[in-house]
């Protein structure tokens, strides 16, 4: 167990780190408000934290800086979050939800760009799975006498548009009539059961009221093309570049890389635990990811799952205020998009 010295040492040296991104020495942190120690005193505990884990010190400098363990170590015992932000912080989270926007996605995407904006590090947001939502209503309106687009709206409030083709000889009473029965057989379904419930639950119906029936399946089919996933948004996507800890070409080619892979930023950014997590370094079990810090908090509507935000910097994350800031931030965005669900049911 850590003496209450070296807890304060080992929280000055992350803290002055975290600030400047050089090696802190000895007299560097003896010249703090809060240090009363002598530098000796000081370069016997560094010596102390180096062999017990917590500090590392670099080729040819006199200074050290946290290792993984410190940096765990203090996040999970040193580090009290800002309850309050500052004033311009919750003037400009207030802001995005003070707006009245009518779409899920909308909210997110502004969610993600606010947060970049405020912590300067790389925001990713995963948005609500599409098997959690159904639809709404459907509209369908010819352009052309063989093209048309498909106007599906869902229980989020997403707008999705389809170009279709309307089957040959099929006349503007029909596409009103197939999208009436459609409308009322398939309202609240989910979006993934859509083309199946077609088949089982209206196929019959349509047959009898309409005629190029098989066309006509072709192209609803072709109106709800939907895959199992989540959607990605960034904000400040580069903004992890402008760290010194990147300046490395290697390793900021191998974040491009993992930035284009959806399946593993899903797997480094999904969570389903309530609160804040932090993953630091190689917790996030991928090489690109060694000297990078992940911290997410989980959205939710009527206490259900619904999507997970996230954070990607530097292992030398500024975590007070990253942390703050997103905790505030999510749950904000649980209040309104649990209003905007409520409006759209």
């Amino acid at each position: 167990m850590l003496t209450d010295r070296q807890l304060l040492i080992l929280k000055a040296i992350v803290d002055d780190y975290i600030r400047s991104a050089e090696p802190v020495g000895s007299r560097s942190v003896s010249k703090r408000e809060d240090i009363s120690y002598s530098p000796a005193t000081i370069r016997n505990e560094m010596s102390d934290l180096e062999e017990l884990g917590y500090l590392e010190k670099p080729h040819s400098s006199a200074g050290r800086i946290p290792s993984q363990k410190g940096y765990r170590y203090y996040v999970d015992h040193l580090l009290v979050p800002e309850e309050i932000l500052n004033k311009s912080d919750i003037v400009d989270i207030k802001s995005l939800f003070a707006q009245r926007i009518q779409e899920v996605e909308q909210v997110i995407e502004q969610s993600a760009q606010i947060l970049s904006n405020l912590t300067s590090y790389t925001s990713i947001v995963l948005g609500p799975e599409i098997f959690e939502t159904t639809l709404k209503h459907l509209q369908i309106i010819p352009l052309t006498q063989d093209s048309g687009v498909a106007i599906i709206v869902t229980s989020t409030g997403h707008v999705e548009k389809q170009t279709v083709s309307i089957p040959e000889g099929m006349n503007v009473s029909e596409i009103e009539m197939m999208v009436n029965i459609l409308n009322e057989r398939l309202k609240g379904a989910s979006m993934l059961e859509l083309r199946g419930k077609i088949f089982s639950e209206v196929a019959e119906m349509l047959k009898m009221h309409t005629s190029n029936y098989t066309e006509m399946l072709q192209m609803l089919e072709q109106s709800f093309k939907q895959e199992k996933n989540e959607k990605i948004f960034f904000g400040g996507k580069t903004n992890i570049f402008s760290q010194p800890e990147f300046r490395d070409v290697e390793k900021v080619r191998q974040l491009l890389e993992m930035f284009e892979e959806k399946q593993l930023i899903h797997q480094l950014f999904r969570s389903e635990n309530s609160g804040i997590t932090v993953k630091i370094g190689q917790e996030n079990n991928f090489q690109a990811m060694d000297q990078c810090s992940v911290i997410t908090a989980t959205y939710t509507v009527d206490g259900k799952h619904l999507g997970t935000i996230g954070i990607l910097g530097p292992t030398r994350m500024e975590y007070k205020r990253a942390i703050g800031v997103l905790d505030y931030l999510s749950k904000g965005m649980t209040n309104t998009l649990t209003n905007l669900y409520q409006r759209n049911k």
